[in-house]
């Protein structure tokens, strides 16, 4: 039976919640519908990023000292704005919608100590919006020993059936940080690769008060630092083989040092894509094609950037095959809470190392 399901994403870019309406069973995608996004405020992000400061040494899933509750209460009343936009723009009811996934904006994500924390409060969420919700996604697979991210790639591979192409295909997601899902007839392996746009989106702020590399403008008129590129390279996180995953604080002591704003973007985003551009020989085959989505997909320094270190491989955003390259991890979510309903897994073993197929998700009712 196919579910309308409704996915909710606020990534570790901190830049607003996404929205997306689709038709699933939780196998196949009949129809892909419209999608929606809430900014945050700068006092928002501001308190989100204090958030994530805070939540560096968090001891408990379940804890919110300091400014955790307040982050928490804000995560979900601007999920909770965000639906009540997004139904009152498509005339939607509440009662069209079978499922929400709620992902909620992750504070730490430690799997080596199978600890995973996404604040937002799915059972205050659940009765705002009079809506099932399924939450809390990752838990199980941290709790089983895999590595808790990414989530995507059963999502990725159900879009990617649509394509008539020769594989391998591998969909490169740019949030805050990147992550790969390898398609191969039945194989299905993903990892994250490093950070997408953690890095720069902070550079960007500090020296410039911009919230990112528009088109990758900025990164357009600097020169590539590949001395400190191959430095930041043997982090021994590049060499590991997949299934792995990391936390976008994982790179916060790597300093640029005194650099011109513009080749500072320029070095960030070629560590971008030299990193995703490292996994290839971890993978079993070599890509024939890469889809790039996420917000990575519009910053056209970055997608040349991929198309030099991928090479003779094609590379292209999402949206030129008619993905909506911005709400597909949205989307993911929907797509995961009509599995999770179902009971089918949301991990295996290699995307995210868990020893067997693992479902995961808990609901919260109206």
């Amino acid at each position: 039976m196919m579910l309308t399901a409704l996915g909710l994403m606020s990534g570790t870019s901190l830049d607003g919640v996404d929205v997306a309406l689709i038709e699933t069973d939780g196998r196949r995608v009949s129809a892909l519908g419209p999608s929606g996004y809430r900014p945050y405020t700068e006092t928002e992000r501001s308190l989100l990023r204090q958030a994530l400061y805070e939540a560096v040494d968090l001891p408990d899933r379940a804890a919110r000292p300091g400014c955790l509750l307040e982050a928490e209460r804000t995560v979900t009343s601007a999920h909770a704005e965000a639906v009540a936009a997004f139904t009152a723009q498509h005339r939607l009811a509440f009662e069209d919608i079978d499922i929400v996934g709620f992902h909620g904006q992750t504070v730490l994500h430690r799997p080596e100590r199978k600890l995973t924390v996404q604040i937002g409060d799915a059972n205050a969420l659940a009765k705002a919006i009079h809506i099932p919700v399924m939450y809390d996604f990752r838990a199980a697979d941290v709790e089983a020993g895999g590595q808790g991210a990414p989530f995507v790639p059963v999502y990725h591979r159900a879009l990617a059936q649509s394509l008539e192409r020769e594989g391998p295909i591998v969909v490169v997601n740019i949030g805050g940080v990147a992550n790969i899902t390898y398609i191969d007839g039945d194989t299905l392996i993903a990892c994250d690769t490093g950070p997408g746009n953690a890095l720069l989106d902070d550079h960007m702020f500090r020296l410039l008060n911009q919230r990112f590399d528009t088109e990758g403008r900025t990164a357009a008129m600097g020169k590539v630092d590949a001395a400190w590129i191959s430095r930041a390279l043997a982090m021994p996180f590049f060499a590991l083989p997949p299934p792995k995953s990391l936390d976008r604080n994982d790179f916060a002591g790597l300093k640029l040092g005194e650099m011109a704003p513009e080749d500072g973007a320029a070095t960030l985003t070629a560590f971008t894509a030299a990193a995703i551009a490292r996994v290839v020989p971890l993978l079993p085959r070599e890509p024939k094609s890469w889809i790039v989505a996420g917000g990575g997909a519009r910053n056209l320094t970055m997608l040349r950037m991929l198309r030099e270190c991928l090479q003779p491989a094609t590379v292209q955003a999402a949206d030129a095959l008619g993905w909506a390259s911005d709400a597909i991890e949205a989307q993911a979510f929907g797509f995961l809470a009509a599995r999770g309903l179902k009971g089918l897994p949301l991990s295996y073993p290699d995307t995210t190392g868990v020893p067997f197929p693992m479902t995961g998700g808990i609901i919260a009712r109206p």
